[in-house]
């Protein structure tokens, strides 16, 4: 089969793309807002951009008809901070409570019950549970669209890694 992106309903074209790209890690991002408030959200699109200095990106996509930026995204482009929290199995049915759509004014954290963890550089929250966190500054944003599914690509800078010490083995990460 054949398809052109182009002539394809939103939602069909997403469908397409995150059924073809596999495996597909999430990035679990917690930012805060200038108010104060602690936004926590998973994202499907997010991957390693380089080693030096490390760099990472994901893609938030605007939501609903009217393509309003997620709260994520005006945290980031407000305080220039994130932290992205690694998913495992263990607190999975948590990361999908935060997938819901809330009012700006509601911590995620709270709804979903996860913990709360200081960082060390960002102002934003670490996820207690996650296995790995990686603290970031935001690099750059670059907005591809604003129509209905559009989004943009947020690259940030990892400037701290907190792993679980049972996952350091000689050298390298294991998340079996």
């Amino acid at each position: 089969m054949i398809f052109d992106p182009g002539s394809m309903a939103q939602g069909d074209a997403y469908k397409l793309i995150v059924g073809s790209v596999l495996p597909r890690p999430i990035a679990f991002v917690s930012t805060r807002s200038l108010g104060g408030v602690d936004n926590l959200a998973p994202f499907s699109f997010f991957t390693v951009v380089c080693a030096k200095p490390l760099t990472i990106c994901f893609a938030p996509m605007r939501k609903g008809p009217l393509a309003l930026e997620k709260d994520t995204l005006a945290n980031i482009r407000s305080t220039k901070e994130f932290v992205v929290n690694v998913v495992d199995e263990a607190f999975a049915r948590q990361m999908n409570l935060c997938s819901a759509e809330f009012e700006p004014e509601v911590s995620e954290f709270d709804v979903s019950g996860l913990t709360r963890v200081p960082s060390a550089v960002v102002r934003p929250f670490r996820v207690a549970e996650s296995p790995v966190n990686m603290e970031c500054t935001l690099h750059q944003i670059v907005d591809v669209s604003d129509q209905p599914g559009g989004g943009s690509l947020v690259i940030g800078t990892v400037v701290r890694v907190h792993l679980r010490d049972d996952l350091y083995d000689n050298g390298r990460v294991r998340l079996d």
